[in-house]
């Protein structure tokens, strides 16, 4: 499914990855650890090409993503990523933060992303939030959102670029019963 091979990054003359080469199957679940500051989050943002890659080569399902001519935009419609900061857009309620990029991207007219929002919410135990704004919710609740979010796209991969790093204590546990439950869905996933 995900094939990196010698992937190097830098940033400047400093060298942040240094020819990572691993596959990926389908349905595996990777834990990626490691120092603050040691490329972790570079990784995963280079497999989606929100970084670019120095050199190397990233295949997902046989398509090189570093390859000029690959459609990035048909890569990220199933390579979903969920951010530390939830990256939710404030200025809208959370039912158009789940339904934008599935209509943007032709997965989904509007009203079947809204019906696959309201799933999605239910599933995530916010259904009662589908008109909230980001800064009515707490983060436990923000990183769920985004969770659904990157679900709303049927992604083949998730990304999590520690999904729980920002939250206070007491909300870890719901977003990791959250990954739990999408790890049982066979969704491959790659967690820093």
């Amino acid at each position: 499914m995900i094939e990196i091979s010698n992937l190097t990054k830098y940033y400047g003359e400093l060298l942040v990855l240094d020819g990572i080469s691993k596959t990926i199957n389908k349905g595996d679940i990777v834990a990626i650890i490691g120092p603050s500051g040691g490329g972790k989050s570079t990784f995963l943002r280079c497999l989606n090409l929100l970084e670019t890659p120095t050199s190397g080569t990233i295949k997902i399902d046989g398509k090189d993503v570093t390859d000029k001519n690959t459609d990035i935009n048909a890569i990220r419609r199933k390579v979903s990523m969920v951010f530390q900061h939830f990256n939710l857009f404030a200025n809208k309620n959370v039912l158009q933060n789940l339904t934008l990029a599935p209509i943007k991207a032709g997965i989904y007219t509007e009203s079947e992303a809204a019906q696959k929002a309201e799933e999605l919410l239910a599933k995530v135990g916010l259904s009662d939030k589908a008109y909230a704004y980001p800064h009515k919710l707490s983060g436990g609740q923000k990183q769920r959102i985004a969770i659904a979010r990157s679900l709303a796209m049927n992604p083949d991969v998730i990304l999590f670029d520690e999904p729980t790093s920002a939250l206070d204590p007491e909300m870890i546990g719901e977003v990791l019963g959250l990954m739990k439950e999408v790890a049982k869905e066979g969704i491959t996933m790659l967690v820093v």
